[in-house]
Formats: structure tokens, sequence, C-alpha cells
């Protein structure tokens, strides 16, 4: 056994005022709250300087934005940025953070897109708030809880190839095409995981897993955290005494299509199939004697995208162009804002929390699912989450096939190249050391 460890939980409220953008402008902006967002998390204490991880109910952090949230988190811990993880959750009825992107846009005139700087400092300082009042008053922590469980009827992949191995129609979260909803699952990973904290037989802290895109009806004005957020709502409300967090994995082609035919009702649904999951993958929990804890950063460095409308020149006269819609005038300044550390040389931090049993790793953008279980067939010895949605800048991280086959996800909302499957396998082997 280790020297003692701690664990200090908060949660904050990071909801949007009324008339805030939702998704980065590219849907209707807040009318009402549905359901409140929250920043849910722990610090580690004992394991050195502390450790921080923190899930938003936002849609993302991106460049600059991930980075002030990284600092501002890691001063009120009493730690250094480089042991802080963040990650959002992706529901689209949420806010979309690029404190870059927002200037590029504001200096133009453009307004009602990304998330307004005076907003988010305000929910950021809520968040350092709460982990200020947290680490006055940690829980011992003695094992390690692990226990994992299908989820029934939710994720389904979102490429469906044709006979010519080309990409056709993408069957998005919402699918009222029932040719698509009735074509296969798909590459999926089924299984929903939560690793636990524990004092002695007391758990004090679940964080669950699961990948896929968690939005059911959306873009309708009403934020919400979606069925993500309400199953652990949820399980909070079943035992208060247990803190729980549920993070997002490699859900970048993975979504609720084939299951969701975008009816309001669906929420409901959807949140029911992974609370019953969550349940279940607590029900499975074996407990181990929490020995060392380590954390370990590594640098991802990701091809940029290149060719004709993807250079800074093309995306400013995309932003200047009064006649383009908002959402193009969005993914121009939020690609531009990605190319500009890109081209400068800027590595992406991915951390690891390595607990021996098991290994949380954080990658940036949107990862396709098969990143998620090549991690999971490198470490076949250690129970593995690979968490997506970090520095959301990159974009899509698909796979080197999906270029060639099409479709969305390697389109305009994803900003690297070919050669970023090497890339990401490269640094997820180093992540969970593997030779």
């Amino acid at each position: 056994m280790t020297a003692a460890l701690w664990i200090a939980c908060f949660s904050a409220d990071v909801s949007p005022p009324v008339g805030h953008p939702l998704c980065g402008g590219v849907i209707p902006p807040a009318q009402r709250i549905e359901d409140p967002l929250l920043a849910c998390g722990f610090v580690l204490l004992g394991a050195g300087k502390p450790l921080v991880v923190c899930a938003v109910d936002w849609c993302e952090i991106h460049n600059d934005a991930h980075d002030r949230w990284r600092t501002v988190l890691a001063e009120a811990a009493g730690t250094e940025p480089k042991r802080v993880l963040v990650t959002s959750l992706h529901p689209h009825d949420a806010p979309m953070a690029d404190l870059e992107a927002r200037r590029l846009l504001e200096e133009r005139g453009i307004r009602g897109g990304l998330c307004e700087p005076g907003f988010h400092e305000e929910a950021l300082g809520r968040v350092a708030a709460a982990v200020r009042a947290s680490v006055k008053s940690p829980r011992r922590i003695t094992h390690l809880g692990m226990g994992q469980a299908k989820v029934e009827k939710v994720a389904s992949n979102r490429r469906i190839v044709g006979k010519d191995g080309k990409v056709g129609a993408m069957r998005a979260s919402a699918c009222r095409d029932e040719t698509l909803r009735a074509a296969p699952e798909g590459l999926i990973d089924p299984w929903l995981k939560t690793l636990s904290f524990w004092d002695g037989d007391r758990p004090v802290v679940a964080m669950s897993h699961y990948a896929t895109h968690p939005m059911s009806s959306y873009g309708h004005g009403g934020v919400s955290c979606d069925f993500f957020g309400l199953a652990r709502a949820r399980r909070q409300a079943e035992d208060p005494s247990i803190f729980q967090i549920i993070v997002n994995g490699c859900a970048g082609n993975i979504a609720a299509g084939k299951y969701n035919d975008g009816s309001p009702p669906m929420r409901s649904v959807l949140a029911d199939r992974v609370h019953q999951a969550m349940v279940a993958a607590w029900n499975a929990t074996r407990r181990h004697p929490l020995g060392r804890i380590a954390w370990r950063v590594e640098e991802l460095a990701l091809p940029p995208k290149t060719g004709s409308g993807f250079n800074p020149a093309d995306l400013r006269k995309r932003m200047d162009d009064n006649g383009q819609p908002l959402r193009e005038r969005v993914r121009a300044a939020t690609a531009l804002s990605w190319l500009s550390r890109a081209h400068a040389g800027h590595r992406i931090d991915v951390p690891v929390l390595d607990l021996d049993w098991a290994q949380v790793v954080l990658l940036p953008g949107e990862p396709f699912v098969e990143y998620q279980l090549a991690a999971q067939r490198m470490r076949p010895d250690a129970f593995v989450l690979v968490v997506g949605y970090g520095d959301l800048g990159p974009g899509y991280l698909p796979t080197d096939r999906a270029f060639d086959e099409g479709g969305y996800e390697p389109g305009d909302w994803c900003f690297v190249g070919p050669g970023v499957e090497s890339s990401v396998t490269t640094v997820l082997r180093k992540a969970l050391q593997v030779k």
C-alpha cells in the first residue's frame, strides 16, 4: 500500500444564460434551460502534486480555451496545468468555446457564434471555486473498483459503407430514414465501464465511460446535458453518498441514430438504457487495493489538413464573406485557430492516469472508436478507458481509411489530414507503455 491517498469531489453549474450561442452557433441559441449543465470532477491528493479530472457538460472546448481551463483549475487545486485533465461530454445543446476563434469573429463584427468570453470566465470561475472548496475536505481512498456492462440499443456506427467502398448518407444522432436505421449496428464498443474509488468497503466516487455522441432530440433552443447527463443524475439521486461522473469515449463515428428517431421522448428512453448499464456495471464491480498512482503526459503532433479551402488565406476569406452563413464563418474561425497552433509546432498533451489495474487516457478532438478498441487490445491485462473530447481544436480524428471512404467526418469539421492514424496509435502505445 502506498502512502495515504485522498480524493476531493467538486461540481459546479456551467449553464449558459438565455440567448447564449449553442454548438458554436450552428443551432438556435439558448431559449430555456431544460437540464442544468455541470462540470463534475475530482482532485486526487497524496500522489505528488494534486491531479485533477474534470468532465464538462459542454459541446466542445478548443485550443486556448482548453488551455485556460487547465490553467485555472490547476491554480485552484494547487498544482500545474499538465496535471489537469479536462474533457467535454459533447451534448450539442451546450456551449462551444474557442477564445481565439471568438476573437477572430469579433474583429469582423460577427456575433452569436462561439462561447462569450465573459460567460466563459464566469463559468470557469464557478468551477475553480468548487475545486478550492473541495480540497478542504477530501475523503480517504484505499481501493479501486472496476465493473462493466453492455449498453443495449444506444450506440451505432454513423458510417455506412456502400458496395462501392464509399460512405453515403450519414446515420446521424437523430435519424428518421428507415433505410439507414435498418442497416447493421456497425463497429461500436458496446461496453460501459465504471471505475470507482473506495474507502475500504465504502464507495466514494464512480466514473462511468461510454462512447457515443450523446444527443437525442436537440437543436430546438433547450439547453440540456442530454441523456448522458440525465443518466448520471439518476445514479446520483439513487445514492447521494457516491459522487457520480460520466465521460465520453472515442465517439467521433458513433451515435444513437439506429435507435433514435429524434423525437423528444427518446431522450428519456436513451437515458434509461445508459442508466441500466451504469447500474449493471456497478453491480459487476470488483475491488482491488489501490496501489501506485502515476501520472504521465505524452505529446501528440497531428498533421494539419491542407489543400484548397483549407489554408489561412482561404479561411480568412470565408470569415470576411458576409454572404456566408454563420456556421461556415464559425467553422473557418475554429479551423484557423487550430491551424495557427499546428503550423507553429504546437503539440497536444495526452494525459494518462495510471492506477496499475486501470488506465485513463485522454485524446483530443473527436476520435474514431477504432482508437478506443485498439487501446484495449494493446493492454488486454488492464481496464482501459480512452476518453475523447479533450482539446477539440483538431476536430474529427478519423482513421486514414476514412479519408478514402469519404463521408461527413473527414470533411469540413475535420482539421487534420491523412497520417493522423499513425500519430494517434503511436501516442496511445506510449501512453499505455506498450513496446
